[in-house]
């Protein structure tokens, strides 16, 4: 999150533009969160679960994909964002991803290793 607010902050870069990538990091977790919600209710649903994978895939590649489009968009003679604005923010991107993931994985309620917590 810091690299996404230093692509957004930093005087050379001066546009708040790519901390739009936020709301993808508060939608990502969702459909996996309710698909796990729901199949605990109706038992193992293999379908529920992949679309929720399928939509979490989609959100993450629009997180990727939003500073890419906004550096390269021709609205004014230079871009919206700046080229390193936008590398920060993909930096900024895998490291809250990796985040989520690794939370998923540390507490899998399938796994009986982390009962004890």
């Amino acid at each position: 999150m810091t690299l996404v607010v230093l692509g957004c902050a930093l005087p050379s870069y001066n546009s708040w533009w790519p901390f739009f990538v936020v709301i993808f990091y508060v939608l990502a977790p969702l459909p996996t969160i309710i698909a796990r919600r729901y199949q605990d209710d109706v038992g193992s649903s293999n379908a529920c679960k992949e679309l929720a994978l399928f939509l979490t895939a989609g959100i993450v590649i629009s997180a990727y994909g939003l500073p890419i489009v906004l550096s390269r968009s021709p609205i004014t003679p230079t871009s919206v964002i700046e080229t390193g604005a936008c590398i920060l923010v993909l930096f900024g991107n895998t490291v809250v991803f990796l985040t989520i993931l690794g939370f998923f994985i540390a507490f899998d309620k399938d796994d009986d290793g982390y009962n004890m917590w």
